[in-house]
C-alpha cells in the first residue's frame, strides 16, 4: 500500500491546532465545539474571519440582575 511517512503526526498537528481555538471560542462566548471547524480546509478560513469580525456574545451587554439601564427622557 501507499505510505506517505506521516504516521500519527497528523493527529498531533490537529490537536495543536484545535486546542487554542477551543479556548478562544469558550472565552468569547461561542461553543468550544466550533473549534473543530479548524480541521476542515477552506471552512477554517471563513471561521477565523467570522471570529475576528463578528460581535462576540461575551462582549454583548447583559440585561441580567444588577445591570443598569438608562432610559431616554420622554
Amino acid at each position: 500500500m501507499f505510505h506517505n511517512g506521516l504516521g500519527p503526526s497528523w493527529l498531533i498537528i490537529a490537536v495543536v491546532a484545535v486546542i487554542p481555538f477551543w479556548r478562544i471560542c469558550a472565552r468569547v462566548g461561542y461553543s468550544p465545539w466550533l473549534s473543530l471547524l479548524i480541521l476542515v480546509p477552506l471552512v477554517n478560513l471563513f471561521f477565523i474571519y467570522y471570529l475576528a469580525f463578528s460581535e462576540w456574545p461575551s462582549q454583548k451587554p447583559s440585561a441580567g440582575p444588577g445591570a443598569t439601564t438608562t432610559q431616554a427622557p420622554t
